[in-house]
Order: structure tokens, then sequence, then C-alpha cells
């Protein structure tokens, strides 16, 4: 592969030690020219939090911008999202950019709106978006280039709500919880060859060389998967005072078999990188009543569906155990999560050279071997083709924390819009012999998006696991 800078005249611009291409530089350019449409998304969205298929207003409102510059739309249709094509007019590669929409559950930060806000700063993320796609329309953008730019905008990237998930896809609105996987579900990324996004990171999140932490890019090898799941065990309500004795405590039940996950979590092994982190939704009762039901939801994540399926079954085992020691039943629904993401390190390589050269050296930290516990469903995207997530810098606090704040849109939003143009023009420059590159050598796991969504729907799940005749004998029954 010919080094990104060989593809163009010699470097011309350079200004504080970092070089540029006259092709970077008229990238830089086209950005600032829409500089303040991008800052004034970033503060709109940040302002009309919503969570994960619900963001109808972050939807209306790029919708209306991307039309205004002329783009016509591929809407989900019942589910808020949309895509554009952006051709150059010679055949070639299909190239995703993401941007997404959803906020997160954090009433108590002191910004949010009805309980919603964009801790996790993909409002950064439309911006950014928002602003390529405005760049793109700018003279010269497609200059030089083949193939297309498909610029999706996609809700639903936390795994949060999972209960109102679950109505949807009883509904038949959705298949599935994340909203990747259900756009290339629907059609929605057939015809794309490679993808990449960018996502915002906090000062802190990691150090270069010389001890600083507040960098400009960042990347890893890539991050774990997880099933999600619904647990709701079932008691039967009695006075908790006055006849106790004629109950089954359903929240007793939930708290041991917490517990029983918490003892198995010795024998996860390192390399599988195991989190199980429930959250129990409350008794939905009065203080004097003994509940007859306790929801949980919770996900198993892992370095691979292998492991994640394997301790899956560990922890169903440990909460149906809990329902049976206390003469309760629990049901277990599981649902597929988001595959292990893994970035191809070629692309990452690629991407860590366009980021240096609009940052510079000593601002961008690329991990080859750094693997992050968190999951997204951009992992998804990249079991059946390459793709990179790049983090940006910008944010101050703790993403998904009541601190979390942008404190430089111009750095997590404006950087971010023009490293990814960079991208593309490296990949889609010089006939695109770089991103054919890279597809050819790529490996998928999966050799169709099809064959993806066959394998994960087998972690379906819906047990009633624990029953009882009428001796009070048990049929215990925890997976498929």
């Amino acid at each position: 592969m010919l080094p990104y800078s060989a593809w163009f005249r010699p470097i011309l611009h350079i200004s504080g030690g970092i070089s540029m291409t006259d092709r970077q530089q008229l990238i830089v350019n086209n950005v600032d020219t829409v500089k303040q449409l991008i800052l004034d998304a970033e503060r709109w969205i940040w302002a009309h939090p919503q969570t994960g298929y619900t963001e109808w207003q972050a939807h209306d409102y790029l919708a209306e911008k991307y039309e205004a510059l002329g783009y016509t739309l591929v809407k989900a249709g019942n589910i808020p999202g949309f895509y554009t094509d952006v051709e150059t007019g010679k055949p070639g590669p299909k190239v995703a950019i993401f941007g997404e929409l959803d906020a997160l559950d954090i009433a108590n930060h002191p910004e949010s709106v009805n309980g919603m806000t964009h801790c996790c700063g993909h409002n950064a993320q439309s911006a950014a978006l928002l602003g390529i796609a405005a760049a793109l329309k700018q003279p010269h953008a497609l200059d030089g280039l083949c193939g297309s730019i498909r610029l999706v905008v996609v809700p639903a990237e936390e795994m949060i709500q999972l209960a109102f998930r679950e109505e949807l896809r009883q509904k038949g609105i959705i298949k599935y919880n994340g909203g990747k996987t259900e756009f290339m579900y629907r059609g929605l990324l057939d015809g794309v060859d490679m993808a990449m996004m960018v996502h915002g990171m906090t000062k802190g999140s990691s150090v270069n060389e010389d001890g600083d932490t507040d960098l400009d890019f960042q990347a890893l090898l890539g991050m774990n998967g997880c099933i999600a799941k619904n647990i709701r065990y079932k008691g039967k309500s009695a006075h908790a005072g006055g006849a106790p004795h004629m109950g089954v405590n359903a929240e007793y039940a939930a708290m041991l078999g917490l517990q029983a996950c918490n003892d198995l979590r010795e024998t996860f092994q390192e390399k599988d990188t195991i989190r199980f982190h429930p959250i129990l939704m409350g008794a939905n009762c009065a203080v004097n009543i003994i509940p007859d039901e306790m929801k949980i939801e919770s996900y198993v994540r892992g370095k691979s569906l292998e492991a994640i399926k394997r301790e899956n079954i560990k922890v169903n085992r440990a909460l149906t155990g809990a329902a049976l020691s206390m003469g309760a039943g629990v049901e277990l629904s599981d649902r597929p999560g988001y595959a292990p993401e893994y970035h191809d390190p070629t692309f990452m390589k690629l991407a860590e050279d366009c980021c240096v050269a609009l940052c510079g050296r000593k601002k961008v930290v690329f991990d080859y071997n750094g693997w992050s516990t968190g999951s997204s469903d951009f992992g998804d995207v990249t079991c059946v083709m390459p793709g990179v997530q790049i983090n940006a810098g910008g944010a101050v606090g703790t993403l998904h924390g009541i601190d979390f704040q942008i404190t430089d849109p111009n750095r997590m939003c404006v950087n971010a819009a023009k490293v990814q143009l960079f991208l593309v023009d490296a990949l889609l420059s010089n006939n695109a012999v770089t991103a054919k590159e890279i597809i050819a050598n790529y490996k998928p796991q999966y050799p169709s998006i099809k064959a993806y969504l066959d394998a994960i729907d087998v972690l379906t799940l819906d047990k009633d696991a624990v029953r009882y005749d009428e001796k009070g004998n048990a049929i215990v029954d925890f997976q498929n």
C-alpha cells in the first residue's frame, strides 16, 4: 500500500509543526467554511436529548438540515434515522460514516432534559456528520475520488431501557436492540464495503509518552460484545408484618441471584474480559407488602461470542438456583446484544496517519493491542466488513457520568469531521487502491450480514426457568 503522502503533491502546508498535503488543506478549509453549522448542531442536539428509538427531535432537525443541503434521504421508516449516499460519479467501494442520535437516562445530570442527557457525546457525532455532509458539497470536495460515501444517521447505540425495546420487538417495530444491527437487518447497510466513526472521549481517557492526558485522538484494537438480559423474579404477595409466611419474596430471591452471580466472578478468566453489571428495576408495591415481582436488567459482556455464551449459561444457572432456593420463579429473557468490535489494523494505521496529519504526533495515541470492556453496535458492523472507530477529545468529566461536559466542540466535532474526511480521501483517492487492499485482505467473521444475523439469533432465549408441581418439586430449565 502506498503511504498516504505519496498520493499527492509534496507537502506544502506546515503550521505549528504539523504538515498537511494540498488535498488535506482543502478539506480543512471546506470544513472550516461550515464550522458554525457544526457547532450550532452540537448545541441543539445536546439541548434535545432522547433515548434509543425515540430520537425523533434530532431526526427531524438533522433531516431538515440534510435536505436543505440538497441531499435525498433514505429513511428507516417507523424508527428514527436515515442515510444518504454521496456519489463521486466513478465506480469504487462504498464507505459508511456513522453518527449516533441517542442520549442516556441520567436525571441527575445538571443539564438533563426530561431525565435524559447526551453524556456519551453522541450529539457531537451527529454534528460532525452533518459537517461532513456540508463539506462534501463544497467546491472540489470530490475531486480525484471514486466510489461513494454513505452518511448514516443511526439511532439506539446505548443498550438501555431493555423492557421498552422488548415491547417494540413484540410489536414488530424492531427486531434488534441496537440501531446499527437493526439497520443491517433492514437492508440500510447493503452495499457498504467498509465503515468508520468517531466517538467522543474525556480528558484522562488515554495518555501519551509525555504524560499528556488531554489528547486529540485515540483508538484501541477493539472492545467487548454483550448479551442483553431481562430477568423477572416471581413471588407471592402477603402482609409483610402480619403474615410474611404466606408470601414468597421476589426481592430476596433477586438479591440471592445477584449474590450467586457475584460469587461466580472468580471463575471468569481474565483473557475473556467478562463483565456482569445488573440493575434492579425496583419493587412495584408498598413497604408493608411482600414483593411478588422484581425485575433486573443486565448484560453479560466478553471479548468473544464464545466466552459470552459460556459465561451466560453460568449466570442463568445462578439466577435460577436462587429462585429455587426461595420457592420463587424466574423468567429469563436473553437477546442478542452487540458483537465484539475488532478494528482492522491496516485501517487503524491509515486512520492514525490522518489524525497525526491534522493534530500532530504527540496528540494522537493508537494502541494496537488495547481493549475496552465497553460495547458498541459498531462491533456488529465489523463482523462483516473492515471498520475503525476513533475517539476524539474535547470533553471533561466521566462518560455516562453526571459531570460529563463537552468543553471544546472544535476538537470533538470540527476536528472529527476533518479527520474522517482525511480518511475518506485516503481510501477513495488513487482509484481507491488503499480501500480495495484493505477490503481484499480483511477476513470478516461472517461472510454476509444475513449470516451474521442468523448466528446471533440463536442467542435469543425465553425461559420460565423454575416450574413447580403440586408437591412443590421443581423442574429447572435455564438454557436452550
